[in-house]
């Protein structure tokens, strides 16, 4: 099955030209995923194609009209559901959110500008909002791309490989473990003995304890969030020490 991805912008040329290069890009090629992309400025009714105004109340700033977003949604037949805005106040981006989004058929992306949306589209033609962190950007498109890409690589041959995306970071609540490559030796700093061994159940359990280790150093929060260690962990991590350098 090939997720549809509807995304609704006032720059359709951000979004596109990023989809088709890297990951996201061979990914299409494959049909794992397909793009739709709307500018909801084609909805605006008066002659300057402006979709914003004033806000009421005074303030700062512009706010998107409701009319042309709810035009441009609800004028597409096939539209992918949910519509999920991106805005500030939304239900936080995580792995797991990218991990539901990888289960449906496909999806809808909304993107702001200015000072955001007027509330009533949010409250009448939009599903869900999601927020990509504790911050502000110019507009939508950036956070967007982020959810995709996030997503895509969850799928079934997102990734060419599947099996990256399973040891990667947050798929089971872990940061993951460090990774190496040639020279053996570099500027005094060596790659672990283990990782050349050829000892695969070894290095894989160091590689396991090493997530573990960095966890519970830089995002204790995961670590609480699931549960602590096992014992089997416990035993995992006195076996196998933090690797120095990354203390």
């Amino acid at each position: 099955m090939t997720l549809r991805v509807d995304v609704v912008t006032l720059f359709p040329e951000a979004i596109t030209g990023y989809a088709d290069t890297s990951v996201l890009g061979r990914a299409r090629e494959r049909g794992v995923w397909d793009l739709v992309v709307h500018d909801f400025r084609d909805a605006a009714e008066n002659v300057h194609r402006s979709v914003d105004d004033t806000p009421y109340g005074g303030g700062a700033g512009m706010v998107l009209g409701p009319e042309p977003i709810a035009r441009t949604l609800e004028g597409v037949p096939a539209l992918a559901r949910p519509v999920i805005a991106l805005t500030p106040s939304g239900r936080p981006f995580r792995h797991d959110v990218a991990a539901e989004l990888a289960e449906l058929a496909g999806f809808t992306l909304l993107c702001g500008r200015y000072e955001g949306f007027d509330q009533r589209v949010l409250d009448t033609v939009v599903d869900e909002e999601i927020s990509l962190g504790d911050f502000v950007l110019a507009g939508g498109e950036l956070a967007a791309l982020c959810v995709i890409e996030a997503v895509v690589r969850l799928l079934p041959g997102g990734l060419g490989n599947d099996d990256s995306s399973r040891e990667e970071s947050f798929g089971e609540g872990l940061l993951e473990y460090p990774h190496y490559t040639k020279p053996a030796s570099w500027r005094g700093l060596d790659v672990p003995e283990i990782l050349r061994s050829g000892n695969h159940e070894r290095i894989a359990r160091w590689r396991r304890a090493q997530a573990l280790h960095l966890t519970i150093a830089r995002r204790p929060d995961l670590m609480a969030a699931r549960g602590g260690l096992r014992p089997d962990e416990v035993t995992l991590l006195e076996e196998f020490p933090m690797v120095e350098a990354l203390g």
